[in-house]
């Protein structure tokens, strides 16, 4: 019974969201005292970095602690823990294995330092644990099944030993190990089969339980969500631990890896897209012999290429708040992929806008979709009651109130151009009417109105760089410029008064894809 009402509630929640505001006469209502209870932060649990060994630089680690500072991620996740160039593993002359973790310790200590949580994947294979030499990027990651299992299984417990004599038992206890990822993908991440990645999960999830039966374990970190039933099928039918859910989600039409950032991708016209796959998994999830096990995409975006202009666009600000509203409670957390552009799949880049992944560019330029996230967390701990389905609304302890509204609209031609050559256009945003928004029941007294604004031309650093001709390379005036000018600053900022009627109204034009904040902070 109980998993009835979980499927109806899901199918209830998207006929609810998919119906369309009228654009024309889109009014935003809340009441201060009509709470919806606490704001579900799942949006800001986990973000995605490239590779371990890219967390050694000091620019990343720059950059990480910005969006930990003015975004509030609580995790991070990357490829490459074990890959050669985190020195990790290696064999003496007998074949005994000899275990290392000194980058390891300066990652981790680093990433502990800002208080957040490494979720932990486990891959690629070390070249001397490895049985075959088939490799992914240009890093070189191994992605063959281990030449003995045991010792993968040793090499799994040893880490995972390390960490807890290093951080302690309780707050590993916090920490999420995921095993491998995209293995569904062969040729790719994955050289073997799908049984052969269940052995590989089976004994790397023993050596984990081996320290502490209470650390969390899980997979399968597909593509596309896939496997998630036959995995909970497989360890519920063999008795290995799984404690959560992992897979991915892209929101374009075909394919699902681009190694060397070559291909053309287009944006998936589906309202749908990447949401319906969220929600769709948490049915599976559902329907299982393990129905409360938790669900996490541990990479998500609007494309799966790290040459995708998308990422660079005002477009993504709206798409990436759409998305998450959209999803609501279906998963425990959503991993944007990536928080930078320092990321090296395809070999360094040339240029400082290539349709990178990230959410900063390599010099730390904040991006249109930086601005959700760093939005997102101005939000205050207390949802209110919102029917509109394009915002979020809430307040804090303080008294202080939020609206986060925006607008998406998928103004990409279809299949007859690619991303690659649509999103590098300067490309003006409609007008789409006027949004009133209305909040009743306020305390009385003055405050000071903050709007924010994601558009375009409007924090939309690469719209400045198309102005500035798109050069191969930045110099720091120009870096300083394009950072000023796309601060996130407020673009207004007023002292109202709330009479003793307890209202606030303020009426705006809006335009495609923008998104807009509205802070009312009690003084």
């Amino acid at each position: 019974m109980k998993r009835i009402l979980i499927v109806l509630v899901l199918i209830h929640s998207i006929q609810i969201i998919g119906q369309n505001n009228n654009a024309e006469n889109r009014i935003i209502k809340v009441d201060y005292k009509k709470e919806a209870g606490k704001l579900n932060t799942m949006f800001k649990e986990c973000i995605g970095a490239g590779r371990a060994n890219e967390g050694l630089r000091a620019d990343w680690q720059q950059q990480l602690a910005l969006v930990k500072k003015e975004c509030d991620f609580k995790y991070i996740r990357f490829h490459g823990l074990l890959s050669d160039d985190m020195a990790v593993y290696r064999e003496d002359e007998k074949g005994n294995p000899e275990y290392n973790y000194q980058y390891v310790d300066v990652l981790f200590d680093y990433i502990v330092s800002l208080k957040m949580k490494p979720f932990v994947e486990l891959g690629f294979m070390p070249n001397a644990l490895a049985s075959g030499k088939e490799t992914i990027f240009w890093w070189r990651g191994n992605v063959t099944p281990p030449k003995d299992y045991k010792k993968w299984e040793d090499l799994v417990r040893n880490l995972t030993q390390h960490f807890a004599a290093r951080y302690g038992d309780e707050e590993v206890k916090t920490w999420y190990f995921e095993v491998w990822n995209e293995p569904n993908l062969s040729p790719g991440f994955w050289s073997s089969t799908q049984e052969e990645y269940y052995k590989l999960y089976d004994y790397a999830a023993r050596g984990v339980k081996a320290v502490n039966k209470e650390y969390k374990v899980g997979g399968p970190a597909t593509a596309g969500s896939a496997w998630v039933s036959e995995t909970i099928d497989f360890c519920t039918k063999n008795n290995v631990p799984m404690d959560f859910v992992s897979t991915h989600t892209y929101g374009v039409k075909h394919g699902y890896l681009d190694e060397f950032g070559t291909s053309g991708t287009i944006l998936n016209q589906d309202e749908w897209s990447v949401s319906g796959e969220i929600i769709n998994s948490r049915k599976l999830i559902a329907e299982s012999a393990k129905p409360n096990l938790e669900l996490h995409y541990t990479e998500w975006s609007s494309s799966y290429t790290p040459a995708d202009p998308i990422h660079d666009s005002y477009h993504s600000a709206a798409y990436i708040l759409q998305k998450l509203k959209q999803v609501g409670n279906a998963a425990n957390s959503m991993s944007y992929w990536v928080f930078t552009d320092i990321f090296e799949e395809a070999g360094p880049r040339f240029t400082p806008f290539h349709g990178g992944f990230g959410l900063l560019n390599t010099q730390g330029i904040k991006k249109p979709a930086y601005f959700s996230y760093y939005l997102l967390n101005k939000l205050g701990e207390t949802e209110l009651q919102n029917s509109d389905k394009a915002s979020w609304t809430s307040k804090n302890a303080k008294g202080d109130v939020q609206v986060l509204l925006w607008d998406f609209t998928n103004t990409h031609p279809g299949d007859k151009e690619l991303n690659q050559t649509y999103y590098i256009k300067d490309l003006p945003s409609k007008e789409k009417g006027k949004v009133k928004v209305e909040i009743d029941g306020m305390q009385k007294g003055k405050y000071l109105l903050e709007i924010y604004k994601v558009g375009y031309k409007v924090n939309d650093a690469y719209a400045d760089y198309l102005a500035m001709n798109k050069p191969s390379q930045l110099t720091r005036e120009q870096v300083n410029l394009i950072k000023e000018k796309n601060n996130g600053a407020p673009i207004s900022t007023e002292k109202i008064t709330i009479d003793g009627k307890g209202t606030f109204s303020r009426e705006f034009k809006i335009n495609e894809n923008d998104v807009v904040m509205l802070n009312l902070i009690k003084q």
